[in-house]
C-alpha cells in the first residue's frame, strides 16, 4: 500500500518525509534494494506486538509496514503543466491514499509560492488541480466512448452514463471519492485511477510553539519537531514528547491515520521463531487472510484457529489459552477483527 505525500512548495512536505525515512525497515523478502530514494518502508507503530513476543518468547517481531512516496510539489496550474505538474500527477496516480500537507506557520525566512500560508486556499488549490486532471481523464475517456456508444455498444454506453455521472460531480466541486457508486460502477473506475477518487488526509505543519489536537480529518504536526525527534535516542524521544505534553510523536499518529485511511486491519501470527503482523483490508475472510501468508494457506484452506491478542496474553501464552477454552476454531465464513493471533490449519496441494 502506498502513500502519496503532497502539498504545495516549502509546505514542510519534505521536512516530514525525511524524519519519516529515518524510521525506515526492512523486511525479509521485500524487494528494498529497488526502492527509490523519494519512496519510505516504515513500521507501523503497533505495542501489541512487544505483548505478543513476550508470552510467545519470540527470537524477532516483524511489524506491518506502509510506504509513503514524496511526490514533487504542486502548484497552481499543474494541469496545464505548470511546475513540475505532468511529473506530480502521473507519480500521484501510482499512490492509494494521499495525505495533504499545509502550511499554517510563519517564517520570513521560509517564502510562501502563493505570498503567506493560508491553510484552506492551499487545499483548495490542491483539490482543484486534482479535478482539473480528473476532468481531463474523463472527457479523453468520454472521446473515446462516444464513437462505440453510436454503434451499439451496451458496455460503452454503460461506461459513458459513469463518466457523465462523474463529470458532472466534479463540476459541481465534488470529489469522486465522496459519491454514491455501485460495487460495479467502483470496479470500472479503477481503471481511470482517477486523482479525487483516493482517501484523504490533511496534515496542518505548524510552529512548535503551536502544538494542537487532532481536528476531525486533519492531522496536526510540527515537521520541525518530528525531524528532531527523529535524530534522539528512543529514551530522549520518549522525554521529549512528555516534555511536550504528547503521547506519541505526530509521525507515529501519521502512520496510524494513513493506516487506517486505507481501511486496513492487523492480525498476527505469534510463535516462539517471530511474532508478526500482517496487514488484510477490513472484512476479510480467514482463507484470504491466509493467503496473505502464503497462496498454498488459502487453497488447502481447512480452519482457523483464533484468539484476541488481550486474551492470549491475558493467558500468558498458547497452552494456557487452549485450556481456558478462549481459543476458537473457525471456517472459511469468519471475518478477521483487528488484533486476532491466528494459527491457520491447510491441507497440502
Amino acid at each position: 500500500m502506498k502513500i502519496g505525500i503532497v502539498g504545495l512548495p516549502n509546505v514542510g512536505k519534505s521536512t516530514l518525509f525525511k524524519a519519516l525515512t529515518k524510521k525506515q525497515v526492512i523486511i525479509e523478502n521485500y524487494p528494498f534494494a529497488t526502492i527509490e530514494p523519494n519512496v519510505g518502508v516504515v513500521a507501523v507503530p503497533d505495542e501489541r506486538l512487544d505483548k505478543l513476543a513476550a508470552v510467545s518468547k519470540s527470537e524477532k517481531i516483524i511489524p506491518a509496514t506502509i510506504e509513503f512516496l514524496d511526490i514533487a510539489g504542486l502548484v497552481k496550474n499543474a494541469h496545464q503543466g505548470e511546475g513540475l505538474g505532468n511529473q506530480f500527477l502521473s507519480h500521484i496516480r501510482e499512490v492509494d491514499a494521499i495525505v495533504e500537507v499545509v502550511r499554517d506557520f510563519i517564517d520570513e525566512n521560509v517564502i510562501h509560492v502563493e505570498g503567506a500560508p493560508d491553510p484552506k486556499r492551499d487545499r483548495d488549490i490542491i483539490h482543484l488541480e486534482l479535478a482539473m486532471a480528473d476532468l481531463e481523464t474523463i472527457t479523453r475517456r468520454l472521446e473515446r466512448a462516444s464513437g462505440k456508444v453510436k454503434s451499439g455498444d451496451k458496455t460503452a454506453a454503460a461506461e459513458t452514463a459513469l463518466l457523465e455521472k462523474i463529470k458532472n460531480a466534479i463540476d459541481e466541486g465534488r470529489a469522486v471519492r465522496d459519491l454514491e457508486l455501485s460495487p460495479e460502477e467502483k470496479k470500472e473506475l479503477k481503471s481511470l485511477s482517477l486523482l479525487t477518487a483516493k482517501p484523504v488526509l490533511v496534515v496542518r505543519n505548524i510552529a512548535e510553539n503551536q502544538i494542537k489536537s487532532t481536528a476531525d480529518g486533519e492531522l496536526t504536526i510540527s515537521a520541525k519537531i518530528e525531524a528532531e525527534l527523529a535524530d534522539l535516542e528512543p529514551t530522549e524521544a520518549a522525554s521529549y514528547l512528555q516534555e511536550l505534553g504528547l503521547q506519541s510523536s505526530g509521525l507515529d499518529r501519521l502512520i496510524k491515520k494513513s493506516y487506517e485511511l486505507l481501511n486496513l486491519i492487523t492480525f498476527f501470527t505469534s510463535g516462539p521463531k517471530e511474532t508478526r503482523a500482517w496487514t488484510i483490508r477490513r472484512g476479510t475472510r480467514a482463507p484470504e487472510a491466509a493467503g496473505v501468508i502464503h497462496t498454498d494457506f488459502e487453497k488447502g484452506f481447512i480452519r482457523a484457529e483464533i484468539i484476541p491478542w488481550k486474551k492470549l496474553v491475558e493467558a500468558g501464552g498458547e497452552i494456557p489459552s487452549k485450556e481456558k477454552g478462549w481459543l476458537r476454531l473457525e471456517g472459511k465464513e469468519y471475518i478477521m477483527q483487528d488484533g486476532d493471533v491466528a494459527h491457520f490449519r491447510f491441507a497440502p496441494t
